[in-house]
């Protein structure tokens, strides 16, 4: 998770401080439409496995905990 707080960090140069897990990263505006694909590849990176996009929702994106319970708990654990 420490790799997409520094991503999300990256593409949001103003923002100050941690993300809290339940914080909607949409809504808030750190990931944006431009900056999507670039996001799944992050994860793609991170879980080891390609993201078929006919199988997700947008909801699966929301927040830091969503993300990692759908796509990083296998790889963490």
């Amino acid at each position: 998770m420490e790799r997409i707080a520094e991503w999300l960090h990256e593409k949001n140069p103003g923002l100050d401080g941690p993300i809290a897990p339940d914080e909607d990263l949409i809504e808030a505006r750190l990931i944006d439409s431009m900056d999507f694909l670039e996001f799944i590849d992050l994860l793609e990176e991170l879980s080891g496995s390609a993201i078929d996009l006919q199988e997700v929702t947008i909801d699966d994106f929301r927040t830091l905990g969503r993300v990692r319970e759908r796509f990083l708990s296998a790889a963490t654990g």
